[in-house]
């Protein structure tokens, strides 16, 4: 992959019957302060980030990524990775952290964590957000944003969670809703709240790419590509193609190669038609008024990054030939998709399940069981409970790695910070400090700006943890 990139996750938290329904938000502050204050998994924010992060709100983990809580949910960011099979890893490490606490806590058997995108309940929707590093020098011109937008309707088609039913959130105008028919099962979590295309702004107007300028690193370099339309996987084969495919798109767009002919007519009403298009033919307009299926507009891009990407490292290759199994199945033999491709594996496992309890798709218990699919817990989460072929299951197995909880990546910034979290931790609280993305301090005079990415900075951020300063500053000074 060789572009940094990292993934937030928003966790929804799903409590047994023996459990007081208004511990929705208590377990999550709950686990917050269990793997900062007793687990030591991390250092706590002494200061405030913005006036909805308070001090001890969450802070940065031994890993080099980071835990908070965002509106009542546990939000984990992964660090900063270079390469694809770090990143599913460290991604995965988000979900043994918030499993462990549960267990540490006895709290396992009624209390949930759920990686999914939809409350069924409210019709809430909680995010998984990307994060891609790119050059400040790529090109965002209309037409490339509009082909870029088309890659990211149509990926949903190996890359959607899947849901039952739907939601019909307002749009950013408040517009009232227009009568839909029913649809049953789709295949994205997030392609009913995506109301516009490119947008600032993130709670009340999600668009499919976040336009906020804020790359978390040298300005003159870089910007920060911000997506709010990706669903959460369980399967971590399913993120590997999402991230994979989505950087290798990047590459052709930094390599002004993309093509000019795939303009969707309107890629907000395009992604909601493909997730929601029961025939799975997935046919959408372009701008040029002419017809397509996904799956051709994602062939497209397939062999346009063959012919200008392949051999450009064993990790693109392996890319490469997984995204043209994947689309090559779509096409002939979905089921062999199973365990890794989330809607097809949660379809399949309702279908089965409705068929043994001659359920129709209108039973408030298929809601259910959708959420079950996404239990992080491996005794319990529907998902661990399928075996998937060879290819797939080798890979899942392949990049759960335990040690991606308090080790960060040894190749980018996230190895500095994770050397800073440690010593702060070391210290007792004797110290203040603030710990950012891009930058670490000691006091309000003492900063070391960590401004890329690629560089490790772990002898700059050693010289900065010797200097010898006072002992017994207060929280205070940083604030």
């Amino acid at each position: 992959m060789d572009r940094i990139v990292g993934i937030e996750t928003e966790y929804g938290c799903l409590l047994g019957e023996q459990e007081p329904h208004g511990n929705s938000e208590l377990w999550p502050a709950k686990v917050k302060n269990y793997l900062f204050r007793k687990a030591e998994a991390g250092t706590i924010d002494l200061h405030y980030r913005d006036y909805e992060e308070p001090p001890g709100n969450g802070g940065f983990l031994l890993n080099g990524g980071r835990l908070y809580l965002d509106m009542g949910h546990i939000e984990y960011a992964s660090p900063e990775c270079l390469h694809l099979h770090d990143l599913i890893a460290y991604e995965l490490a988000g979900d043994d952290l918030l499993q462990s606490s549960l267990i540490a806590l006895g709290a396992e058997s009624r209390v949930s964590f759920i990686k999914n995108n939809v409350d069924h309940h409210t019709g809430a929707t909680f995010g998984c957000h990307e994060n891609y590093l790119m050059k400040r020098e790529a090109q965002f011109t209309p037409p490339i944003l509009g082909t870029l937008l088309t890659f990211l309707a149509t990926r949903q088609v190996f890359t959607g969670a899947g849901r039952v039913g739907q939601s019909n959130p307002l749009a950013f105008d408040f517009e009232p809703t227009q009568p839909e028919a029913q649809v049953k099962f789709q295949l994205s979590q997030r392609a009913d709240h995506i109301v516009n295309d490119i947008y600032q702004w993130v709670q009340f107007n999600r668009a499919i790419i976040n336009a906020r300028d804020e790359p978390l690193a040298d300005y003159r370099k870089y910007r920060r590509l911000h997506l709010l339309i990706g669903d959460s996987n369980m399967s971590p084969y399913a993120t590997a193609l999402k991230i994979g495919t989505t950087a290798c798109v990047l590459s052709l767009l930094e390599e002004n190669a993309l093509p000019h002919n795939l303009v969707l007519a309107d890629a907000v009403q395009s992604t909601r038609d493909i997730s929601r298009d029961v025939s799975q033919k997935w046919i959408v307009r372009l701008e040029n008024g002419t017809t397509i299926g996904a799956l051709d507009v994602q062939w497209q891009f397939h062999e346009l990054a063959q012919r200008r990407l392949r051999n450009s490292s064993a990790e693109t290759n392996w890319l490469l030939e997984n995204w043209g199994f994947v689309l090559e199945a779509l096409q002939q033999n979905s089921e062999s998709l199973i365990g890794g491709v989330d809607w097809i594996t949660k379809k399949w496992l309702l279908e089965t399940f409705m068929a043994a309890e001659k359920l129709k798709w209108d039973d408030p218990w298929l809601q259910s069981i959708d959420l079950e699919y996404h239990n992080i817990d491996p005794t319990r989460g529907l998902f661990f409970s399928v075996t998937p072929g060879k290819r797939i299951a080798e890979w899942n197995t392949s990049v759960r790695r335990p040690s991606a909880t308090y080790v960060p990546p040894a190749n980018t910034r996230a190895s500095g910070r994770a050397q800073a979290v440690a010593f702060f931790q070391s210290s007792g609280g004797g110290l203040p400090y603030v710990i950012n993305w891009d930058s670490i301090a000691c006091d309000s005079r003492d900063f070391l700006v960590m401004g890329d990415p690629f560089q490790t900075y772990e002898e700059e951020v050693r010289r900065f943890l010797a200097k010898p300063r006072p002992s017994g500053g207060s929280s205070d000074d940083v604030r």
